[in-house]
């Protein structure tokens, strides 16, 4: 049997863990009146400059508001322009065409916003952009992501400033402006890149010999993290050097998840690091966090950092081609970080894809959301 890490669990599990066993004070979830660990707030407090009286009233809105979306969202109807969550109203907050959804969507509990566009019209418009995408041409280097961004009720496009209006960026993104639905950003920021890195020191797993990545959650056989950090058939060694697995299925471009499976004495628990910085956190479940709620990174380079959850169904435009469907998030991350955890109070959200920056300077990182992962290769997440 492997032991524990250096700073708190390896990997995940199917035995059964108290409370005491992971040293976690009694604050209460607000998903479920279960035990949280108090790492989450201490390390909002930290990122997020919050007190922890307005850290631990965060995590109980915003649990509500996750449970609440898609009741509001189905009261929306067809005329749904968007949700997200607002830290300043501690509320969920519903995009709406129509007066008479308005009606239907306050009754929920949510708040309302009128805006032009449809959920539906935005999504087509930057499907269409994806499409271009899959295409022979693909999307210029210059077009760097493009999202819908629910809070501004348009398509938005980050480009390369200073290339805005080059011949093939607007070509790229004709339909979306034709539509009458894009906002195009010129962005300063170095073109956004896996975080995968060379074999270091640190609590990571490593990919045949020669690459270090992070395990995402524990699922019931294994692991899942991002697939840009092995191909099917890739061993993998823990953070001792000792065989832990295999690559069982591996995605990217186009998505950026994959599972590994293990043996060799390794075990799952159902935890996130904290690496010492914070206490490890149970994992509970996997429901969706709206936009604007915080979010939680972990990673064997960087370790533990906040933030906030910015965007949904992103598509990035890496050098080695776009990823679709991913969270964009203001969390710092860095080489070796990939395929880390993310997640939202109790609830596992997704494994980290890539990004710009660092945790000195800053950054932004995305990650591929969990629950695609499980359903594409029939999975079942390691819960407390």
């Amino acid at each position: 049997m492997r032991r524990m890490t250096r700073t708190g669990w390896c990997l995940s599990a199917v035995v059964a863990l108290g409370v005491g066993a992971l040293g976690l004070a009694p604050v209460t979830s607000a998903s479920a009146s279960e035990p949280l660990s108090p790492g989450l707030v201490s390390a909002m407090q930290r990122d997020l400059g919050l007190t922890q009286t307005q850290a631990t009233a965060r995590l109980k809105a915003e649990a509500t508001a996750t449970t609440l979306a898609p009741t509001a969202r189905r009261a929306a109807g067809k005329a749904f322009g968007g949700e997200w969550f607002d830290a300043a109203s501690g509320k969920l907050v519903v995009g709406v065409t129509d007066s008479a959804a308005t009606k239907a969507v306050r009754a929920t509990g949510a708040s309302t916003v009128k805006v032009a566009h449809t959920a539906a019209a935005l999504d087509s418009a930057k499907a269409g952009l994806d499409t271009a995408a899959k295409s022979t041409a693909g999307a210029p280097a210059a077009v760097r992501s493009w999202r819908v961004d629910v809070t501004t009720n348009r398509v938005v496009a980050d480009v390369q400033a200073g290339a805005e209006n080059r011949a093939d960026v607007a070509a790229f993104l004709a339909p979306a402006r034709a539509a009458g639905l894009l906002t195009v950003k010129a962005d300063n920021s170095p073109a956004p890149s896996t975080f995968s890195a060379g074999t270091v020191g640190g609590d990571p797993y490593y990919i045949n010999g020669n690459t270090r990545c992070s395990i995402g959650f524990s699922v019931v056989g294994g692991f899942v993290s991002a697939g840009h950090c092995g191909t099917p058939g890739s061993s993998v060694a823990g953070w001792d050097g000792s065989a832990m697995g295999t690559f069982v299925g591996s995605t990217f471009p186009g998505n950026d998840y994959s599972y590994i499976s293990i043996g060799n004495g390794w075990w799952t628990v159902p935890v996130v690091l904290g690496w010492g910085t914070v206490s490890d956190v149970l994992v509970r479940g996997s429901n969706v966090a709206p936009v604007g709620s915080s979010i939680c990174r972990s990673g064997s380079t960087t370790h533990w950092h906040c933030g906030t959850v910015l965007s949904q169904g992103d598509t990035v435009n890496y050098a080695q081609g776009a990823v679709y469907s991913l969270t964009g998030t203001n969390v710092c991350a860095e080489p070796g970080d990939s395929g880390g955890s993310f997640i939202t109070g109790d609830q596992a959200q997704g494994v980290t894809s890539g990004g710009w920056g660092n945790c000195t300077s800053g950054g932004q990182t995305w990650f591929q959301p969990v629950n695609p992962i499980l359903s594409r290769y029939g999975l079942t997440l390691v819960t407390a």
